[in-house]
């Protein structure tokens, strides 16, 4: 039997399944306070078991890394949520038992985030993990998560929560399955950051039993029960082939010797200080959330200073490229967004936090400044969500204020890659944010796995856009760059038509460095180019990705 889904991180490997265990059960219907028991104690109780849990999640967040820790820090604000506790408390009183109030007023709230779309259907998970978090505290059993074996197993579940996919451990899960989820959500995300085979949306998986030995090739998205010696002999070559892409000689380039830089996406300076041992040719994009998220107080200035410059100094003499804080949506903050816009995937995010919350933007700036003036980077700054020419003049005079010489923006709504021309009059540099330019193009949320054929930077009215920013930028006249810095840069077969494109620079996770590297310098730029116009030519996603992999012979050969 074979299932297929969504391939998001290759490799080929055979291994037992371990499903992901039952959630929590639902507390009785109806279900009232004892009798011996006042709705006092029991709100305490309630909150008590907030705290414990945003606790524990906060302390796993201490030895996570990156992308892992955001989720992980995020998930520990959810569990005290005021809105949440205050709902649950607000039933309590009422006669409910504090299970039965925290799963419905969890299942309220949860119900109002979905319903918003876009980003805030991503926090709806969180709030239904956060909620059998809590009840397990009550209950005095062991909160849900990935089982624990003595040996490695092949992860299956429906999806993920942030918590759990953040805390996978590569040495226990060797490759994961779920059965929902898009390309771009935060399984996906984090496989890629571990370098693990995964593939998402793989309608019937969680029927396979556990024990049961099976083949996952994260590529093609295929999962076969009973692996055969064809499988056998796939996962021995993919083997071999992972251990020498491993390896990054930092020269990012096609076989002609165009030269293409690969920098990494970065959550802070333990992660730059591993993509810098891997190679990576400086940071394209730093996600300086990992300041803010774990707080309900903006970090001073001098915080900030310290955190930026760690990471700053792991790159002496090369490029950092710092994102402005990228707050909203499925990361709001206490002291600057608003949790109850009605829809916060088009409201106030990213920059558009300056036009509410005048003062952060220009701190945040005045830090940056100031770990530059200390470190031998070359510092370039661009700001999230800039939809108009007007907002990258607006953050171009910030930058020009606070010092900063080299100020760019994301390219990640539609209508900044329309109007690229008219933006990069006002900046230096633009960075194409495919993950959310694919979303807001297809009109599909990233989390959904039904929606998973639409939410793929394949797309050919995506790569449209890619095609349009650099046409704008060449139409200026001044060669200023265009980069990307979202998922599609790792996908070394969506490289060479990024490339082909003309796109100057490509920032992934640390270990995609090497994949995409080996890829480049197998083509020449103009066959890259080729390939580009084949992607933009074909009639849907499916054959773009297809038809592009059919000209890279080497993709099937290393198993990608």
């Amino acid at each position: 039997m074979e299932y297929t889904g969504v391939g998001v991180s290759p490799g080929r490997i055979i291994g037992s399944v371990r499903q992901m265990p039952h959630p929590v059960s639902e507390p009785p219907v109806g279900e009232r306070l004892a009798a011996d028991v006042t709705a006092e104690d029991a709100s305490a109780a309630l909150r008590t078991a907030s705290k414990a849990v945003q606790a524990s999640l906060t302390a796993r967040s201490v030895g996570a890394q990156g992308a892992g820790r955001e989720v992980l820090e995020a998930t520990a604000l959810m569990a005290s949520d005021p809105m949440l506790i205050k709902a649950a408390v607000k039933l309590i009183t009422a006669g409910s038992s504090p299970e039965r109030a925290i799963w419905d007023a969890a299942a309220s709230v949860a119900e109002m985030l979905h319903n918003l779309g876009g980003y805030m259907a991503e926090r709806a998970t969180d709030v239904l993990d956060v909620r059998s978090r809590i009840v397990a505290e009550l209950r005095g059993v062991p909160a849900p998560g990935i089982p624990l074996s003595d040996t490695p197993f092949i992860l299956v579940a429906e999806d993920l929560a942030p918590a759990d996919t953040a805390t996978l451990d590569p040495a226990n899960v060797i490759a994961l399955v779920t059965s929902s989820g898009g390309p771009q959500s935060h399984t996906a995300i984090i496989a890629r950051a571990l370098g693990l085979p995964a593939v998402v949306a793989a309608v019937g998986v969680t029927a396979v039993t556990d024990g049961t030995l099976v083949y996952v090739d994260g590529a093609a998205g295929t999962i076969a029960v009973g692996p055969g010696a064809d499988e056998v002999a796939a996962a021995k070559a993919w083997a071999a082939t992972a251990a020498a892409l491993t390896v990054f000689d930092g020269n990012g380039r096609t076989s002609d010797g165009h030269l293409v830089p690969l920098l990494s996406n970065v959550g802070g300076a333990a992660d730059a200080v591993k993509a810098a041992a891997a190679g990576a040719q400086g940071v394209g994009l730093l996600r300086t959330e990992f300041c803010f998220l774990d707080r309900d107080t903006e970090p001073t200035i001098d915080e900030q200073v310290a955190a930026y410059r760690g990471v700053f100094d792991a790159f002496p003499g090369m490029k950092v490229v710092l994102r402005t804080l990228d707050a909203g949506a499925d990361k709001p903050l206490p002291f600057l967004t608003d949790a109850s816009e009605p829809n916060p995937a088009l409201g106030v995010r990213g920059y558009r936090t300056d036009f509410t919350s005048p003062g952060v933007l220009e701190r945040q700036l005045q830090a940056v400044a100031q770990a530059a003036e200390g470190s031998d980077a070359d510092v370039w700054v661009m700001a999230p969500m800039i939809s108009t020419a007007d907002e990258a003049g607006d953050f171009a005079a910030l930058c020009a204020a606070a010092g900063l010489k080299t100020p760019g923006v994301m390219v990640e709504v539609p209508s900044a890659a329309l109007t690229s021309e008219a933006i990069l009059k006002r900046v230096d540099f633009v960075s194409l944010g495919t993950n959310d330019l694919t979303q807001y193009a297809m009109a599909a949320d990233r989390q959904l796995g039904p929606l998973a054929a639409l939410n793929t930077p394949w797309q050919p009215a995506v790569l449209q856009l890619v095609r349009l920013t650099v046409a704008g930028a060449l139409a200026e006249g001044h060669g200023k760059p265009v980069g990307v810095c979202g998922e599609a840069a790792a996908d070394p077969a969506l490289a060479v038509v990024l490339v082909g494109l003309g796109v100057a620079t490509l920032s992934m996770t640390a270990r995609a460095l090497s994949a995409v590297g080996t890829v480049l310098a197998s083509v020449t730029l103009a066959e890259a180019q080729k390939l580009a116009a084949v992607a933009l030519a074909a009639p849907n996603a499916n054959e773009a990705r297809a038809s592009v992999r059919a000209h890279l012979p080497i993709l099937e050969e290393l198993g990608l």
